[in-house]
């Protein structure tokens, strides 16, 4: 399975010469620093410094175990590996953390949910609902939707599990009262499973199968270990793959409009978990994509909700936002049902607004623009928008639409417009963004150079370009292994050096996608990628070897002793020993004279 095809699955990546580049995944960044090598089979981050291989990739970003990555990446390239095999591997992992408790505690919820809406009379007044609303038993499959009754179901069915008590009260999924007892949080409510961009369920949200003004509409889970609504779009698991294919993502309200779209082949929809995009939400959707649409209901609350969206996207996102408008008021929902599913389909690929398009009709609700003063009034706030415009082409094209409407010189328009412009105040240089981790990030040349231009001395770029090259290259290694009491000066070579030699006692040659597993930490690995990114002609030469030894294994000692006695002289000089000071001072400058022997430049 070729890494590029795992990790593009999370990342969007852009050719870039050899590599790959995207956005990393593991921080938030302005400029791609995160680079994807498919010769080498393994990725890393030139500002974070994460690396490894595909298995890594995964171990990290979706904190998996090593064999659920190994399934992961399986299930990836359509293999499937023996059950016994994977059973047995992961028995040799380590006891279950919480969060694996409370993910699976979350999944037996979902398929019991699930059964009691599609297998019992409990279910039928919400199975009967979904149906009303146009959805199919396929689409609650999809989208594991349930029931949760009256009945203390999802508590006798723990209890019959004995599960421990503090799992169960951390899950969200119970009430705790102040004797400690626990009740169901969700009662009488349809059950949407929310899922992280993993596919796994992290939480609910039930909505009320009948009204009541006592309670709300929508009752979501309490954030927990698991869930953090900052970080959580609904169906995002779903629709990432869409979202690429596409090139764009739709936002929409609610989970119905979601699922309404979905059915009408509208597959890359999502929804936030509350009234506006976090940036974590919106990072999530800057790894996908470069467009965003946004698809709220079309009544005034929606529309107004629209506006202001807008107004936060503006300075939170690089993307391009657009909105889908939806006619007479309606929601997603209700204009599929209306209209069908292919009428939606057809809008949401053709009635895309800018949105300053969208800026110019909201301006016009509730005006009567045969009054002049609204008509005046209406152009200055227009004008006031466009003076935000950045391109001037842009700002022409919207200028001509409101000359040719109200029928004024467009001289005048572009006068005053200029004026707004001028009087704007200046933004910064670099806008601040408080939530993202860097906002100064140098193009990715420029971290490639702060990479080789490490402040270093000779003998280690010696040990660096010598390490390199025995790895890579068979006949380095035997050349190096018959150089009798040769080491390394420093013990991160040495020790990679030696753990070397046991790696490759058990394969044939060195791959580095492999060697990373085998080494035992994290630090390690971490200084592995760093001498696997070093820019180095392809082959090495005899001379080059010896060079490197010699550095090595002679410029070393001459250095530690020159430090030695600098520091020595120091001493001397403070305390007044002119004897001492002269006799050191001879014995410094021999050594510089010994450091200064001929040899080809490291």
């Amino acid at each position: 399975m070729n890494i590029t095809d795992v990790i593009s699955q999370y990342v969007g990546l852009k050719k870039s010469g050899s590599n790959f580049m995207g956005l990393c995944p593991f921080h938030e960044e302005k400029t791609p620093s995160f680079s994807v090598s498919e010769e080498k089979q393994i990725f890393h981050c030139f500002s974070c410094g994460r690396g490894g291989n595909v298995f890594k990739f995964l171990i990290e970003l979706d904190g998996l175990s090593f064999p659920e990555s190994v399934n992961k990446v399986a299930e990836f390239a359509g293999i499937e590996i023996d059950s016994k095999y994977a059973q047995s591997q992961l028995a040799k992992t380590q006891e279950s953390t919480e969060n694996r408790q409370l993910k699976q505690l979350h999944d037996d919820a979902t398929k019991l949910y699930q059964h009691i809406l599609m297998n019992t009379e409990m279910g039928q007044k919400a199975l009967d609902y979904l149906h009303n609303r146009g959805m199919t038993d396929e689409d609650i499959t999809t989208f594991q939707i349930g029931f949760a009754p009256e009945k203390s179901v999802l508590q006798d069915f723990f209890n019959e599990k004995k599960l421990d008590y503090q799992i169960l009260r951390q899950s969200g999924l119970f009430i705790e009262n102040q004797a400690g007892n626990l009740r169901e949080r969700f009662i009488n409510r349809v059950m949407f499973p929310i899922r992280n961009q993993n596919g796994q369920v992290v939480a609910f949200s039930g909505r009320l199968l009948e009204k009541n003004k006592d309670l709300p509409k929508y009752l979501n889970s309490p954030e927990t270990p698991i869930f953090n609504k900052r970080d959580i779009l609904f169906n995002y698991d779903l629709a990432k793959k869409e979202i690429r294919t596409e090139g764009n993502v739709i936002l929409f309200e609610g989970f119905m409009d979601v699922i309404a779209a979905y059915r009408s082949g509208v597959k890359n929809g999502v929804a936030s978990m509350g009234t506006s995009l976090t940036n974590e939400q919106i990072y999530l959707l800057e790894r996908s994509t470069s467009q965003l649409n946004i698809c709220y209901d079309g009544d005034d609350p929606g529309q107004n909700a629209t506006n202001r969206a807008l107004d936060l996207l503006t300075n939170q996102t690089k993307m391009k936002v657009g909105v889908l408008v939806i006619p007479n008021g309606m929601d997603p929902d209700e204009f599929v049902t209306k209209n069908g599913k292919e009428a939606f389909l057809e809008l949401a690929h053709s009635a895309r607004e800018t949105t300053i398009s969208f800026k110019m009709n909201f301006l016009k609700r509730d005006r009567n623009l045969k009054n002049e003063s609204e008509q005046i009034d209406y152009i200055d706030q227009v004008l006031r928008v466009l003076a935000t415009i950045k391109t001037p082409f842009e700002q022409d094209i919207y200028v001509n639409q409101l000359a040719d409407e109200f029928k004024i010189d467009k001289t005048i328009l572009r006068q005053q417009l200029v004026d707004l412009v001028a009087n704007q105040p200046r933004e910064p240089q670099q806008r601040v963004n408080p939530v993202r981790v860097r906002t100064d990030e140098p193009p990715i040349e420029q971290h490639q150079e702060i990479m080789r231009d490490e402040k270093i001395d000779r003998v280690e770029r010696a040990e660096r370009l010598l390490l390199y090259r025995v790895l890579h290259d068979h006949t380095a290694w035997l050349k190096i292994r018959a150089v009798d009491d040769f080491s390394f000066v420093h013990d991160n070579y040495q020790l990679i050096y030696t753990l070397a030699e046991g790696y490759l006692d058990l394969h044939d040659q060195y791959e580095i996608a492999s060697f990373l597993d085998y080494l035992p930490e994290e630090a390690l690995k971490r200084f592995v990628m760093q001498i696997e990114l070093m820019t180095v002609s392809d082959n090495s030469s005899e001379d080059e070897l010896n060079d490197c030894v010699s550095v090595i294994m002679n410029d070393s000692p001459i250095e530690r002793s020159i430090n030695q006695v600098r520091s020595d002289l120091a001493e001397a000089t403070r305390l007044g020993n002119t004897e001492l000071t002269n006799e050191l001072s001879f014995k410094l400058i021999a050594l510089y004279q010994k450091q200064q022997v001929p040899r080809t430049s490291i």
